[in-house]
Parts: structure tokens; sequence; C-alpha cells
């Protein structure tokens, strides 16, 4: 903990979580490459966990009147069953493979979102059948890598949702999924002292970032917030992707 390089590499990977709870969606997925530059990705998973889930906490009180139900009720339950697969499939499937899968949907539905900003669509409404199908591939890759934000986007985008709504139901949603996967991750690998300990002092980092996240989405215009969603879902999409390549 006296590593000034652990305080950097961790205080900016915790800061990264804060934004996206504060309402920056995406920004959070930055966290666990980031802290990958001074530990092993695993660690860093299980390391920013209690972060995530303090963020959240945070986050809620933020957009406590901000959220769409409608959707909740149809991702929450996904996304703990999208959890409760990647517990059980924990041993058999690599992050390689899920890396490619959430970076070819990312880079897929910005595309296609795209091609079609022309056409002026009426917005989408929420489906229980794809709402169970993406919220439980966020919720299996969010267990696998705290990677669930682009198939998470690529259902409740298309809604067209004010952006207060669209941040708040991100952030109770995952707030739920980051509280499910608190056991299975005790269980794979049990928190120790140092883990902790690691976790306490990052705690100023994440606060920070999600009031500084929730401030910026109040500043934030509606057509370049989600402009900006679209060009960090295709980003972190094919940094996952070039990833895989270089393995």
């Amino acid at each position: 903990m006296g590593d000034p390089h652990y305080l950097i590499w961790a205080g900016l990977a915790a800061a990264m979580v804060g934004l996206s709870k504060g309402g920056l969606p995406t920004v959070g997925m930055l966290s666990v490459p980031i802290l990958s530059l001074y530990m092993s990705p695993v660690k860093a998973v299980v390391m920013l966990l209690p972060i995530y889930i303090i963020s959240d906490m945070v986050g809620l009180w933020l957009y406590r009147k901000n959220f769409s139900a409608i959707n909740l009720k149809i991702l929450i339950p996904a996304g703990v069953a999208g959890v409760l697969v990647g517990w059980l499939t924990a041993s058999v499937v690599s992050d390689t493979a899920v890396k490619l899968l959430i970076g070819l949907m990312g880079v897929g539905f910005v595309l296609n979102a795209w091609r079609q900003r022309q056409s002026q669509q009426a917005p989408a409404q929420a489906r229980w059948d794809k709402g169970w199908l993406w919220g439980g591939l966020s919720g299996f890759a969010s267990f696998i890598s705290h990677a669930g934000g682009p198939p998470f986007q690529v259902y409740l985008l298309p809604q067209k949702l004010p952006k207060a709504v669209f941040a708040g139901t991100s952030t109770l949603f995952f707030a739920v999924i980051n509280l499910a996967k608190l056991g299975p991750y005790h269980q794979l690998r049990p928190y120790g002292a140092d883990e902790m300990m690691g976790a306490v002092v990052l705690i100023p980092f994440a606060l920070i970032g999600t009031v500084l996240g929730a401030y910026l989405t109040r500043k934030i215009a509606d057509d370049w917030f989600f402009k900006w969603v679209q060009f960090g879902l295709l980003a972190i999409s094919l940094k996952l992707i070039a990833e895989v390549l270089q393995a």
C-alpha cells in the first residue's frame, strides 16, 4: 500500500470506477486493464469489486429518482442468472473467449447504430426476450472481468431514454449485479487482509470519481452524452478484441 506505483495505478482505476457510477458509462471498463499494469488481471478483478460496491452506494443515492423500472424488472433477474452461470462455468470459460464475444458485439452494435443514424427510428420498447438475452450476457461478462457494459448498452441505448434515466438504470442494475458477485468471488478467491486493506485506501479516489461523474453527466448535452457513450463503447470493444489478437 505504501508503493507509489500502486497508488498511481490503483487510484486511477478506482477513479474510473467512480466516474462510471456517477453516470459516465464504459469508463469503468478501463479500471481492470489499468490496474492490470501493476498486478495480475485476476487479482485486479477481485481487488476492485469492493470499490465497485462502495461506488454503487453513492451512485444509488445520486440517481435514486432516475431509473426505468420496467427495464430493471427485466434486466436484474437476467443479470443475476448470468452471474450464476459465470460462477458455475468459471473453470471452463476463458477470459479470451469472453473478451472476443463482448468486443465483437460492441463493435457490431455501434456500427449498426451509426448506419441507422439518419433513419430517425422511433425509440425501441423494453422487451423481455431481448432483456433476458443482453441482461444475462451482461451479468456473465461482469462476473468474468467487470465488462458487463457493452451488452447492457446494446439493449438499452436503442430505447433512447433521457440521459439521467439511462445513467440511473445502469447504476441500479450494476449495483445489484456487483452485490450478487460478492459471495462467488469470495468462494473462488477468498479475500485476505492485504486485499481488503488495499481496497480501503482506494475509497477516496472512487468517491471523488463518482461525484465528478454525476456532475459531468448533468453538464453534458443529451446528444453529446450518447455520442460519447457510443464512442466509448467502440473504443473499449476494439481494445478487448486487440487484447485477444495479441494473446
